[in-house]
């Protein structure tokens, strides 16, 4: 049994070690073994650390981080007041930590972050190509919105192989 981590907002301190474990997850080559990878979609890095400290200092954003024992860096999810919702995205488990339960919970403090913060709801956005991660959220009782989003423009978030959308996806909390 793997010890539970501790959860906790992340600090500009904590940028490198956030930026490792995102690209690690979505792009590294340890994510190519596991079912969160982007690889086969988007060519070049997840985020990089101007990006993070952009996010870190947008009013109402932050990352909830999880640190396993010896205080390694597990998973990060990046939430955001939007309103009367609260948005959630980048949401990364490190690939040795997958399958254990960690994104599940990750996303269950999300939530109670949310109702505590007085929210009504919780939006992301996944990739439409994502469908094995569209299924998992929605089994987690998050519901398509019938709204997409274009994929950003540029190279900010990687190099699409192929046109891709975002699916809006929402939770009542």
């Amino acid at each position: 049994m793997i010890p539970a981590p501790t959860l906790r907002p992340a600090t500009t301190a904590d940028v490198p070690a956030l930026a490792a474990l995102i690209n690690d997850a979505y792009r590294g080559e340890a994510s190519r073994q596991a079912w969160t990878t982007e690889v086969h979609l988007l060519d070049g890095p997840r985020t990089d650390e101007t990006a993070l400290h952009e996010l870190l200092g947008a009013p109402g954003g932050g990352f909830l981080l999880a640190v396993g024992p010896g205080g390694q860096l597990v998973g990060g999810v990046y939430l955001q007041a939007q309103g009367p919702g609260l948005y959630l995205g980048t949401l990364a488990v490190a690939p040795a930590a997958q399958a254990h339960g960690l994104g599940r919970h990750l996303l269950e403090a999300a939530e109670a972050q949310a109702r505590q913060q007085g929210c009504t709801h919780l939006k992301i956005t996944v990739v439409s190509a994502r469908t094995e991660l569209l299924a998992w959220y929605e089994r987690r009782g998050y519901g398509r919105t019938g709204t997409t989003e274009p994929f950003p423009a540029g190279t900010r978030f990687g190099r699409p192989r192929q046109p891709l959308t975002l699916v809006v996806l929402e939770k009542l909390v």
